[in-house]
């Protein structure tokens, strides 16, 4: 089924495309879920972005 959406009322423009992005997202949480890697907190991700924008900014500016 290929039925046209409303722009208006969703971002997809049609029910294969929605369904697709929805198996894509699905599989993005499972693996998500599934990752045994450690939790990195929210603070320390915050400040490592912050470091990393200020040392490329700073290159710019060179």
């Amino acid at each position: 089924m290929n039925t046209k959406f409303d722009p208006i009322v969703s971002e997809f423009e049609s029910s294969d495309q929605e369904e697709s992005y929805n198996k894509w997202f699905k599989a993005k949480v499972e693996a998500s879920l599934m990752d045994t890697r450690p939790v990195v907190a929210h603070d320390q991700v915050v400040a490592r972005m912050k470091k990393l924008r200020e040392e490329r900014l700073n290159n710019v500016n060179r």
